[in-house]
């Protein structure tokens, strides 16, 4: 037991660099994952095709080399030149790696409202901007909840990508304690962080949907 409190400060230490990629990231990825889904849906062509580029390159490579482009290799990119510090690229290869993904369940849950509902709104006298903040948006919400449970998820796990970048994240503060002592007991530990994170999301998107599913009654 002694044994078991002395390792949980410095995991606590990593988790809260675990946490604070994590909540950057929503902050960051869900307005630009909204901008995203909603330009993707423009009546102007070339818009629709930048974006629909942008989605499948972010969507098709994978996290880590994001990340490491991004750390590495964008100070030798011409005209950018800028070398960002380990956490800050880590952020910026996050949000916009999610962002990809939360527009296209935006996009989905945009296009899942019946065509009647603008429609209605046009004749109610209301213009794109109201009826998408008015109308659509809310019923987008309600129906993009299960998708959304499953990638923030899946973002608390993907933070542990960025111990290539030798930051201290949990994982990377269990795998320490496990190379000092020889005992993998720190990783049932930190599993039992991601467990813990992961729970309380299940929980908390569990609670909005039966919220909905009320309303809708």
């Amino acid at each position: 037991m002694d044994y078991l409190l002395s390792m949980l400060p410095p995991l606590w230490q990593g988790a809260q660099v675990t946490l604070k990629l994590f909540f950057i990231t929503l902050a960051l990825a869900l307005p630009l994952g909204l901008a995203l889904a909603l330009a993707r849906l423009s009546r102007w062509a070339a818009l629709r095709a930048a974006v629909s580029g942008y989605l499948w390159l972010m969507r098709g490579t994978p996290l880590m080399l994001q990340m490491l482009f991004i750390y590495f290799a964008l100070p030798f990119v011409p005209v950018v030149g800028v070398r960002l510090p380990d956490f800050p690229a880590a952020v910026v290869a996050f949000a916009l790696n999610y962002a990809a993904y939360f527009a296209e369940i935006f996009r989905g849950g945009i296009e899942s409202v019946d065509r009647g509902q603008y429609e209605a709104a046009r004749v109610l006298g209301l213009n794109y901007r109201q009826t998408m903040r008015r109308v659509v948006l809310p019923q987008m919400a309600r129906r993009i909840l299960p998708p959304m449970s499953n990638e923030t998820i899946t973002l608390v796990k993907d933070t542990s990508l960025i111990y290539v970048l030798a930051l201290n994240d949990l994982l990377r503060a269990a795998r320490g304690i496990v190379q000092r002592d020889f005992t993998t007991t720190p990783f049932i530990v930190a599993a039992a962080f991601y467990l813990m994170m992961t729970l309380l999301l299940t929980w908390g998107f569990a609670r909005l949907e039966n919220r909905y599913a009320r309303q809708d009654a």
